[in-house]
């Protein structure tokens, strides 16, 4: 029966404080709001224009390269190594075979340098047959966006380089 009181109570005096200036009567009409001032926007800092020796943006052209340098974890042994593949060529990591069908990436003053990789990696477990286990490409920046899944071997791209 309390319950009932209090929760009677506390809604009328919400109705009232509703009715009594937080209602629609408390809003101000477009009249009353075309008076107050605006404040003015912030003047924003004209930019300098660059030193005249200043390296330029360079280019987001991408470059094939012949090498690609991978990063290879075993995780058996916490064993990381630095692989350096020839494309075309297929190279051994543990039981794993990896072929880089190609390299490519923006140099260093490029606007958002970046290295890329398209990898086949195949588990190549004795008396069995070859098991692909990652097909398609691998950044240096994101490893996690095209992650290759074994149970023993993590393989990520580290960059590209030519010879």
């Amino acid at each position: 029966m309390k319950a009932r009181r209090l929760i009677a109570l506390a809604l009328g005096i919400w109705l009232s404080w509703g009715t009594a200036g937080w209602g629609q009567d408390a809003m101000p009409d477009d009249q009353a709001l075309s008076t107050l001032k605006k404040p003015a926007p912030p003047q924003a800092a004209p930019i300098p224009p660059p030193p005249p020796n200043a390296p330029s943006a360079g280019t987001d052209e991408e470059i094939a390269t012949n090498w690609v340098v991978l990063g290879g974890l075993d995780k058996l042994t916490a064993r990381v190594v630095t692989i350096e593949a020839e494309v075309g060529r297929t190279t051994r990591f543990g039981q794993l075979e990896i072929i880089a069908r190609t390299c490519r990436t923006r140099g260093p003053e490029a606007a958002s340098p970046e290295s890329a990789a398209f990898l086949d990696i195949w588990d190549m477990k004795p008396n069995q047959p070859a098991q692909s286990v990652f097909r398609g490409w691998m950044f240096a920046s994101s490893p996690a966006l095209s992650a290759m899944e074994h149970p023993i071997y993590d393989v990520w791209v580290l960059g590209c380089k030519s010879r």
